[in-house]
C-alpha cells in the first residue's frame, strides 16, 4: 500500500458499459456499504427498499422535494404514505457518482392496507380464498404479526405499484419546476413523470438470496424434471408463472404427437397415403389439451387466488391523451376523446395500412417460388450433389426474411396502435395482437397453404414446413439463448471485476445492486414469447401430418426455450413487476382459433389423400372444394359418405371443447360458494350514503353527475 497523502493509481471496473473509477478512499467508503437487501430491515424503522425510481440528471431540487412529500404524506392528505429515502446521502453522492436513486418500501401495516386495496386474494383457515382484509388478517392461513413472509416480496413490490401509480394530483396545475408538464385534478403524477422524462425508470428489486434458491430448483441443473412454477410465482408474478406453466405443458402435450410422428417419418413418410390416421389424431390433439389446458389454468389460478380477485375500474393508459372532460362512470377527470375518431384512424388508416402489409407478404412470397423455380430447374438440368443442397437455399433464405419482416411489422403494429389512442390498456394489447397475429399467420403459412392446396406438390410442402420450422427455431435459440447466455456472462465478468475492486468477499452492496440491475434490459412481457408458441403450434397442428418430426423438433426446442427463458429473467433482464392474471387471456382464443383452422386443413389434405382421390377419380377438384367448404353437399353417395365423414370430425372437436369444462367440479362448486355468501352478505348491509359532487363543481357536469348516479342506482340492492 502507498503511503497516506499519496493518490492510488485508480483501479477500473465495469458497470453495465460504464466505466466507474474508484480510489483507495472511496474502496474504504464503500466497504462500510456492504448491506443486503434482506439486512435492512433493521435501517430506518424497518425500511427494506423494493422499489427503485431513478430521476434524470438535472431533476430541480424542488421537484424532488415535492416528490418525496407526495409519496412520504397520509394517504388522507393525498399522498402514498410509503417510505422514501435516496440510495446515496448527500456525502457518498460527491464521492461516488451523482446518481439520482431512490428507494421506495412501506411498513408491514401499509404493505396490509395495501393488499386490501388491491383486492389480494389469500387462503383461510377454512381453505377456502377471499379478499383480504385487515380486520380479518388473522383469520387467513400462515399470518402472524411476527411473520414477515404473508405477503411475498413480488406481491409487496405490487402493491407499491399500485400506491405510486395512484398517486393523483389535486390542487397542482404542473410539476414543480417543470411548467410545461400540466396537472388536472385526478391524473396520475408517475405516469406525467415518466412522459415528462423527469423520471427515468422504476423497477422492482432483485432478492438474491431468494432468486439464487429459485434458480438452484429450476434451470441451473438440466434435468427433466417439472418446473417450480409455485415459486416462479412467488418470485415473478402469475403473468410470468402461467407463461412457464403454458409452455411446460405445451411441451407434454406435444410428446404423443412426436411419439407417433417419428415412425411415420421412419417408415411411410414417402407414403402419403397413410397420414390420414395421422391427420385424424391430429385433429383430436388439438382440440383436447387446449381444454385440458384451462382447467388446469382454473385451478393454479384459484389457488393463487387471481381466480376469484375482483377487478379494479381500469385506469387510462399512460400514452392516452384527449380533451380534458369527466368521465360518467367515475365521475374523474381525465381526457375524453371521441370514438369516432378513434374509428376513424382503425378503419382509413390502420386497416389499409395491414392490408398492404399483407399484399407485401404475399408479393415476397411469390418470389420465394420463382426462387424454389430457379432452385428446382438448375437442378434438373445438373443433377449434381451442389444443386441438391441448393434446393434447400430459397427456403432458408425465405424463412429468415420472414423473421425479419415480422419483427419489423411489429415495431409499425406497435406505432399504429398507440395512434390510435385506445383509453384501456387491455383494449391496446388486443388491437395491437390481432394485429400482430394476421400478419404472423398470413407470413409464416400463406406459402404452405399455397403448396398444398394450389400446386398440390406434397414433397414440397414437407421440405418447405421443416425449413421454415428448423430455420425459425435456430433464429429464435440464437435470439432468445445464446444471445442472453453470452450476456449473462458478460454481465457476471463485470460483476466479478466489480466485486474486486472494491476488494468484497461478501455480498455485493446495496449500491453496487442497485446501479447494475438499472443498466439491465427492461422486460417487455410475454408477448414474443406466446407468439412464438402460437406459431409452433401452428406448424405442428396445421401440417404435421406431411411432416410428422415437427413436433419432436418442437419439443426438442422447448426444452431448450425453457431454461434460456429463465436465464433471460433471473440473470438478463430487470425483475418485471407482478401483475395479477387469471388466465393466458386473449391468446386462450388465439390458440383455439388456431385449433379449428387446423381441422379445417387437415380435413382437407384427408380429402387431397390419393386414398379418398381413388374414389373419386373424375372429380378430384369438386372434392377439394368440398372438403373445405362444408356447405357444398353432391347428390352421389360417396359424396355424401365425404361429408358426413368430415362433419363428423368437425362435430367431434365441438363436442370434445362442450364435454370437457373449463374449471374442475370442485373449483366450480367453490367459486359458486363464494358468490352466494357474497350475496348474502351484500344483503345484509346498510345502504350507504351517495357521495356528494363538490360545491365548486362546474354546473355543466352536474347533470352528468346526476346521470351517472341514476345508472348506478339500479345495480344497487333493493330494500
Amino acid at each position: 500500500m502507498r503511503e497516506h497523502g499519496h493518490r492510488q493509481q485508480p483501479n477500473r471496473s465495469y458497470n453495465g458499459g460504464k466505466d466507474l473509477i474508484y480510489t483507495s478512499d472511496e474502496k474504504a467508503r464503500l466497504s462500510k456499504m456492504k448491506v443486503t437487501l434482506s439486512a435492512l430491515d433493521t435501517h430506518e424503522s424497518s425500511f427494506t427498499p423494493l422499489v427503485v425510481i431513478e430521476l434524470a440528471q438535472d431533476v430541480k431540487e424542488e421537484t424532488k422535494e415535492w416528490l418525496k412529500n407526495r409519496i412520504i404524506t397520509k394517504k388522507k392528505d393525498g399522498g402514498a404514505q410509503l417510505s422514501f429515502r435516496p440510495l446515496l446521502n448527500k456525502y457518498e453522492k460527491e464521492t461516488l457518482e451523482n446518481q439520482n436513486l431512490y428507494l421506495v418500501g412501506a411498513s408491514k401495516i401499509r404493505l396490509l392496507l395495501g393488499a386490501e386495496a388491491v383486492g389480494l386474494v389469500k387462503e383461510c383457515s377454512d381453505n377456502t380464498m377471499r379478499a383480504f382484509t385487515y380486520g380479518t388478517r388473522h383469520s387467513f392461513r400462515d399470518f402472524d404479526d411476527d411473520n414477515d413472509d404473508f405477503l411475498s416480496m413480488a406481491e409487496r413490490q405490487f402493491i407499491i405499484k399500485h400506491e405510486l401509480e395512484n398517486l393523483r394530483a389535486r390542487d397542482e396545475k404542473m410539476i414543480p419546476g417543470y411548467p410545461q408538464a400540466k396537472l388536472y385534478p385526478g391524473k396520475s403524477l408517475l405516469r406525467r413523470l415518466l412522459t415528462s422524462g423527469i423520471v427515468v425508470q422504476v423497477f422492482p428489486l432483485h432478492d438474491n438470496e431468494a432468486l439464487k434458491k429459485l434458480e438452484d430448483t429450476w434451470y441451473t441443473r438440466f434435468t427433466l424434471k417439472f418446473q417450480p412454477i409455485d415459486r416462479i410465482r412467488g418470485y415473478f408474478g402469475e403473468t410470468v408463472a402461467l407463461y412457464f406453466g403454458f409452455l411446460e405443458y405445451f411441451t407434454f402435450a406435444l410428446i404423443p404427437m412426436a411419439i407417433i410422428g417419428l415412425p411415420y417419418y421412419l417408415f411411410a413418410w414417402e407414403d402419403y397415403d397413410k397420414y390420414v390416421i395421422f391427420a385424424s389424431f391430429n385433429l383430436i390433439w388439438s382440440t383436447v389439451i387446449l381444454e385440458v389446458w384451462k382447467r388446469g389454468c382454473a385451478s393454479m389460478t384459484y389457488r393463487w387466488g387471481t381466480l376469484v380477485m375482483k377487478r379494479k375500474f381500469e385506469e387510462p393508459r399512460p400514452g392516452y391523451h384527449g380533451v380534458l372532460g369527466i368521465n360518467p362512470v367515475t365521475g374523474r377527470e381525465e381526457p375524453l376523446y371521441p370514438s369516432y375518431k378513434r374509428q376513424l384512424r382503425i378503419y382509413l388508416v390502420s386497416l389499409p395500412f395491414v392490408c398492404l402489409c399483407l399484399y407485401f407478404s404475399l408479393f415476397v412470397m411469390m418470389i420465394y417460388f420463382d426462387m424454389e423455380a430457379w432452385a428446382l430447374g438448375l437442378h434438373e438440368d445438373s443433377g449434381s450433389e451442389w444443386t441438391s443442397i441448393l434446393l434447400y437455399v430459397p427456403s432458408i433464405i425465405y424463412a429468415i426474411v420472414i423473421e425479419i419482416m415480422n419483427r419489423l411489422y411489429r415495431y409499425a403494429a406497435e406505432f399504429l396502435t398507440s395512434w390510435e389512442n385506445h383509453r384501456l390498456e387491455s383494449a391496446y394489447q388486443n388491437h395491437l395482437i390481432l394485429k400482430v397475429l394476421v400478419f404472423n399467420f398470413l407470413n409464416c403459412f400463406a406459402s404452405l397453404f399455397y403448396i398444398a392446396f394450389v400446386l398440390r406438390d406434397m414433397k414440397l410442402l414437407r421440405q418447405s414446413l421443416a425449413t421454415l420450422l428448423i430455420t425459425s427455431q435456430i433464429l429464435n435459440q440464437i435470439v432468445e439463448s445464446l444471445l442472453p447466455y453470452w450476456l449473462q456472462k458478460k454481465h457476471h465478468v463485470q460483476v466479478k471485476k466489480k466485486v474486486e475492486a472494491l476488494k468484497a468477499d461478501i455480498d455485493a452492496t446495496l449500491y453496487e445492486q442497485v446501479v447494475l440491475e438499472k443498466e439491465m434490459g427492461t422486460y417487455l412481457g410475454t408477448f414474443d414469447d406466446y407468439l412464438e408458441l402460437f406459431l409452433q403450434f401452428g406448424y405442428v397442428s396445421l401440417f404435421s401430418c406431411v411432416y410428422p418430426l415437427a413436433a419432436a423438433f418442437a419439443v426438442l426446442n422447448n426444452l431448450t426455450e425453457v431454461n434460456s427463458d429463465a436465464l433471460k429473467m433471473c440473470r438478463v433482464l430487470k425483475r418485471p413487476f407482478s401483475e395479477p392474471s387469471a388466465s393466458i387471456g386473449v391468446w386462450q382464443l388465439a390458440f383455439e382459433t388456431m385449433s379449428v383452422i387446423s381441422v379445417v386443413t387437415n380435413c382437407a389434405l384427408i380429402g387431397m389423400s390419393p386414398q379418398v382421390n381413388a374414389l373419386f377419380p373424375e372429380s378430384k377438384t369438386d372434392l377439394v372444394l368440398i372438403v373445405v367448404a362444408v356447405e357444398l353437399v353432391r347428390q352421389e353417395s360417396v359424396f355424401m359418405i365425404e361429408v358426413v365423414y368430415r362433419h363428423m370430425l368437425l362435430a367431434l372437436k365441438f363436442i370434445l371443447a362442450f364435454a370437457i369444462p373449463d374449471k374442475p367440479r370442485h373449483i366450480q362448486m367453490k367459486l359458486a360458494r363464494l358468490e352466494f355468501e357474497s350475496l348474502e352478505a351484500l344483503k345484509q348491509q346498510e345502504p350507504s350514503p351517495q357521495p356528494q359532487p363538490p360545491a365548486n363543481l362546474d354546473p355543466k357536469y352536474r347533470q352528468v353527475n346526476a346521470e351517472k348516479e341514476q345508472i348506478l342506482s339500479q345495480f344497487l340492492p333493493q330494500e
